[in-house]
């Protein structure tokens, strides 16, 4: 994003920043989809790929936005009914998307700005009557984070019930063990923690969904998991992809494996103690409660009744980057830090001493 020629730096929850070296991995000569150099480029990063969701799955690469698998996976899974858990902007439309794919499903609802927790999923799915469950690990548009390992050890009291995940702001940010947690399939997109330009979704899918999407009916062709399943299993996708973006994506794992994950997840958590300190400093408060506050983004509240779009201007033209006004109906009753992806302590530090600036400047 640019304003007067002069580039504006994002710390929004997403897109967030893609380095230079990303981009000139993306930009990288392009090859045939179908070309033995695409099954090598295809098959190299799978290992990795693995080994970031601690699965032995498969992991599909979609060039669409998460958005497309998430409708697939309401599509290749439900059977009977589906149970979306909704506390958010997001999750709130994943039943809107089940409902448009003619999908029977329930509501799981929640305020916006709570979590969903084990005990409400349990309560719902006793009573037997659903084969898919969907919940969003990091619901963006509150900074909320549900605890995955609490509903993960509901679920699997519950054999016959699919288990969906979308980690689309937090895979990578936190540690997310698929296998170990029994999730069928976890769904995120490059344009968030993975710090790459939107476009492509990765997914994984357990044995278990494979075996139900042969018996669903009407699954459509582009988002077909046994499609899916097999081109993988040639070192290809479905249809044509973004290559552009699967150079970019195996560039940003060497990355993220030079830095280790644990390292990664360790300065995440450090960027949330720098935000989530600032947040108090100011006289402010998180959204959620700080237990389920999310760990790759802050949203705050407006307690004090600022101006958030004249800070966020101000923040823009004086020093040229960029944060959220809040989403949805929370705009402007809250405004939203991304500290994910590429950014560090030292990028987190500069943007609060920038805020803390402008509210001086505004007079907050």
């Amino acid at each position: 994003m640019k304003l007067m020629g002069k580039k504006i730096k994002l710390f929004i929850p997403g897109p967030t920043e893609v380095s230079e070296k990303t981009f000139q991995a993306f930009s990288k000569p392009m090859i045939g989809h179908r070309s033995k150099a695409f099954q090598e480029l295809y098959a190299s990063i799978q290992p990795q790929l693995q080994q970031l969701l601690h699965t032995k799955n498969p992991v599909f690469l979609s060039t669409s936005s998460a958005w497309g698998v998430m409708e697939a996976a309401v599509r290749n899974l439900t059977r009977v009914r589906a149970l979306n858990c909704m506390n958010g902007a997001f999750s709130d439309k994943w039943h809107d998307v089940t409902a448009s794919c003619g999908k029977p499903a329930d509501k799981l609802q929640v305020d916006w700005g709570k979590p969903i927790t084990g005990e409400l999923v349990r309560d719902k799915l006793k009573s037997g009557v659903y084969d898919v469950l969907t919940v969003i690990h990091n619901e963006t548009s509150t900074g909320t984070m549900s605890p995955l390992e609490e509903i993960a050890a509901v679920m699997k009291g519950f054999p016959d019930v699919l288990f969906v995940v979308d980690a689309v702001s937090s895979l990578s940010g936190v540690k997310i063990e698929v296998d170990k947690l029994g999730i069928d399939v976890l769904i995120t997109g490059s344009q968030k923690a993975l710090a790459l330009p939107p476009g492509l979704a990765l997914f994984s899918v357990s044995k278990r969904a494979l075996d139900r999407t042969i018996s669903v009916k009407h699954r459509g062709y582009y988002f077909d998991f046994l499609e899916f399943l097999k081109n993988h299993e040639k070192n290809m996708t479905p249809s044509t992809p973004s290559i552009g973006h699967i150079f970019a994506l195996q560039s940003k794992l060497q990355d993220i494996f030079t830095e280790g994950l644990d390292a990664r997840f360790a300065r995440h958590r450090a960027m949330q103690k720098l935000a989530h300190d600032w947040v108090r400093t100011n006289g402010f408060e998180l959204f959620p409660e700080q237990k389920f506050a999310s760990v790759t983004l802050s949203c705050v509240r407006n307690n004090r009744n600022i101006d958030v779009p004249k800070m966020i201007e101000t923040l823009k033209t004086k020093y040229a980057c960029i944060i959220d006004g809040g989403y949805g109906k929370l705009k402007g009753h809250t405004f939203r830090i991304s500290h994910m992806g590429d950014e560090t302590p030292e990028t987190v530090g500069l943007l609060l001493t920038w805020l803390d600036d402008c509210l001086k400047t505004i007079g907050a």
